[in-house]
């Protein structure tokens, strides 16, 4: 009796592993496909999502070498700015709003950079806020390109410069120290161009592959032939604050003073944007990454946040991308920074 009830138990054990078993549901493709390939990108574009997927980056590149461009440090999220209160603000918000057209005088809003191979992400989404919000709040008066080259360098306190750094900690730096005039480059634009060349962030370029890049020195100098000396050329914000979370204090927080950085964590999917309105649907994270935080608006009944990356004009929509409002899609609304110039 005892053989029979052992038997019979047994029985019923290996019976529900095997429900159990059929019952898991199969693996998602993209944990079985390398995340750089054609299948890939072709799973993202079945889901019939609110975005395109094509290829920007070569599949021969290293995921390795893609994930340093990521470089928003989560380790220095002890920093923090003070928050901004938006709530005695009155003022209409419309359906949409894209500052490239309200302030036309300011041609950095139309501009996208390139990082190069170095997590300066950081760094970018910065200054080239920094640069609209000077033209913005001097009327269209005065035209400065802040340095990411100097940023980059010389903010000990902001991170680790190539291996990534604290939006937050960017900002602050603006106030406390100030940043040097610099373009991108080789452009010769400047106290301090950028000293990264650029990399290939799409497979038909014709820009070197991205791969390592290590953080220049910090040279507290302005290249030969700029006449005005490093110490002078320093521009000052006169604030430095977090934006609050809230799609409302966001919208105001951009009507009133222009773009904004804003970092959020980069999806495998990601890298493969083309149009439409971004949301995370395959793929593994890679890291935090900062950009700038242009407007806002809706395409075909999806609300989304107008961005633009730094990975020159050849990524995704001529370097902008779109991105799903109101869910804190990636963490886009949670970690949103900004001040005031000194003008």
């Amino acid at each position: 009796m005892a053989s029979y009830e052992y038997l019979l138990l047994t029985a019923m054990l290996l019976f529900s592993c095997m429900q159990f078993t059929s019952s898991v549901p199969p693996p998602e493709p993209s944990v079985l496909v390398d995340p750089l390939s054609d299948d890939f990108i072709d799973h993202i574009n079945s889901l019939n999502t609110t975005w395109k997927a094509h290829r920007n980056f070569g599949n021969d590149i290293p995921l390795r070498e893609i994930k340093k461009l990521m470089g928003v440090r989560r380790s220095l999220e002890n920093f923090r700015l003070p928050e901004k209160s938006m709530e005695d603000i009155d003022i209409e918000i419309p359906e949409e709003f894209d500052p490239r057209e309200q302030w036309p005088e300011c041609p950095t809003l139309k501009e996208i950079r390139d990082q190069g191979s170095c997590g300066s992400c950081w760094a970018f989404g910065a200054v080239e806020a920094m640069s609209d919000r000077v033209c913005i709040h001097s009327k269209g008066k005065t035209h400065f390109h802040f340095s990411a080259e100097d940023l980059l360098t010389c903010c000990s306190s902001c991170g680790f410069g190539c291996n990534g750094g604290e939006p937050g900690a960017a900002w602050d730096y603006w106030v406390s120290t100030g940043i040097v005039s610099g373009g991108s480059y080789n452009s010769h634009q400047g106290c301090q161009p950028y000293a990264i060349e650029p990399c290939e962030h799409h497979v038909n370029g014709t820009r070197k592959p991205c791969g390592e890049g290590d953080t220049p020195r910090c040279v507290k100098r302005c290249e030969e032939g700029y006449d005005v000396p490093y110490g002078k050329d320093r521009h000052f914000g006169k604030s430095a604050y977090a934006v609050p979370g809230s799609v409302k204090a966001i919208q105001k927080e951009l009507l009133l003073n222009g773009p904004a950085e804003a970092a959020l964590t980069v999806y495998d999917d990601f890298l493969h944007y083309r149009t439409g309105v971004y949301q995370h649907v395959s793929g593994g994270a890679l890291g935090g990454h900062a950009v700038r935080l242009l407007g806002w608006g809706v395409e075909d009944g999806t609300p989304y946040w107008l961005l633009a990356n730094s990975w020159n004009y050849d990524w995704g929509d001529n370097g902008y991308f779109r991105i799903l409002r109101g869910q804190d899609e990636c963490g886009i609304e949670s970690d949103i920074n900004g001040g005031l110039p000194k003008v």
